[in-house]
């Protein structure tokens, strides 16, 4: 089998290596991949967004199989256009990738439907919002409608904050169009919890588990980033909270897209938060996550690839979905200066026993040498048989990584680690 993987970073990494294992893959083309990813993967320099280039690709290079990993190309149609081209692919039409492309969509379906969320308001014009805000809660939670790299909520902990945070989306553009539209909604608090799950728009299957860690500073401080690291499974994440989710989120969150006509057939992520009156949704996202894929995916022991077929032609219910009972810790290695400013172009050096558990996500090839090209470079996991264990083979691995300005969290773990000890 040829497989096209679209995508470049690490949770794509992530996924190829996962693939890789069946015996039936021959070749996979990655679109467009990067330095580390060209290891496991013929890469191709067409971006994720390129759907005429996509197309082209694929036309002399004929491929049995898709995976459409990131947000942009779902929400702009990839898998219908592969799908129009003869190819079974792996995630969501775009009418079900809408979930994530529109905050105000997938909050106004959670309140029809009666899905646990914050309470909110939504809002196109500047003023209105601006007003709303004179009597609003403090803290709140400012959201920008669409995709906005992950960056575009902002949790305000004053009304000057969350004032400045509505007129750096609706007025000065900062998130481009995606923040015309806003959404205004309550704070919530509890331990917050990713679960990626598989669903053929019938069987909704839950992955194990993640815990995300934001922001760039030790002690969850300074800038939010895409993910400094995760663990896997989360503590807060008992099997009395999973089946509350099972209940009131994960299948009527299918029921309601499928009554909406807006099927979903993929990988589709729940953002969580365990409060005190029980789990509500944060965020849905229409994909794999990232850096969650790189914990949830060395804990599968299912074939991958089968799975995913499995989805993509309506059979999960039938097919074995099966993870290991160990713990994964992934640790991000960034450039200095991320999330702002940083340097590119530092040789990477990582051993070739550690080089199996690494992901990489923003480095290129020049002149045969492995160097930087982003401000997340690249994660390192440990699977190991306790948490406390996986979280010390993962720092031990990522302290044999260097490269000129890598920086680290220290504290990859340390709250699951006390809610373990609690």
């Amino acid at each position: 089998m040829k497989i096209l993987v679209i995508g470049g970073g690490g949770r794509e990494h992530a996924i190829i290596k996962s693939i890789k294992k069946n015996p039936q893959v021959e070749a996979i083309y990655c679109l467009p991949g990067n330095g580390g990813i060209a290891m496991d993967a013929f890469c191709v320099d067409i971006k994720a967004t390129d759907l005429e280039g996509i197309r082209e690709f694929v036309k002399g290079h004929p491929v049995d199989y898709a995976v459409v990993a990131p947000d942009d190309p779902l929400v702009l149609g990839c898998v219908d256009m592969l799908q129009d081209m003869g190819i079974p692919c792996f995630g969501p039409e775009a009418k079900a990738a809408i979930i994530e492309g529109s905050k105000v969509f997938s909050k106004d379906l959670m309140k029809k439907y009666g899905i646990p969320t914050a309470k909110y308001e939504t809002f196109d014009d500047m003023e209105k919002a601006l007003a709303y805000l004179e009597t609003a809660p403090i803290p709140t939670v400012v959201k920008a409608d669409g995709l906005a790299l992950g960056k575009g909520v902002i949790i305000a902990q004053t009304p000057d904050e969350a004032k400045a945070a509505v007129v750096s989306m609706m007025q000065d553009k900062q998130f481009g169009k995606s923040g015309e539209r806003i959404v205004i909604e309550e704070f919530l608090e509890g331990p917050e919890v990713s679960v990626l799950s598989f669903t053929d728009g019938k069987t909704v299957v839950p992955m194990i588990s993640s815990m995300d860690h934001k922001r760039i500073g030790d002690g969850d401080t300074g800038l939010n980033t895409g993910g400094m690291g995760t663990v896997a499974p989360n503590p807060y994440y008992t099997e009395a909270v999973a089946k509350r989710c099972m209940e009131e989120i994960f299948l009527p969150t299918i029921a309601a897209m499928n009554a909406e006509g807006r099927t979903f057939k993929g990988c589709l992520y729940f953002g969580l938060m365990i409060c005190a009156d029980g789990p509500k949704v944060i965020e849905y996202n229409c994909r794999f996550g990232d850096p969650e894929t790189q914990v949830v995916l060395p804990l599968l022991e299912s074939d991958l690839l089968t799975v995913m077929q499995a989805v993509t032609e309506g059979r999960l219910a039938e097919t074995e979905v099966k993870f290991s009972d160990k713990h994964a810790c992934c640790v991000i290695l960034a450039s200095a200066g991320y999330p702002t400013s940083y340097k590119k172009g530092f040789p990477i050096r990582i051993p070739a026993d550690v080089l199996p558990s690494v992901f990489i996500a923003g480095a290129k090839k020049d002149m045969g040498q492995l160097v930087t090209s982003g401000g997340r470079v690249l994660g390192v996991t440990a699977v190991e048989d306790s948490l406390p264990k996986a979280i010390e083979s993962a720092y031990a691995m990522a302290q044999r990584i260097s490269f000129e300005g890598a920086y680290k969290r220290s504290d990859i773990g340390a709250r699951a680690l006390k809610a373990v000890q609690e």
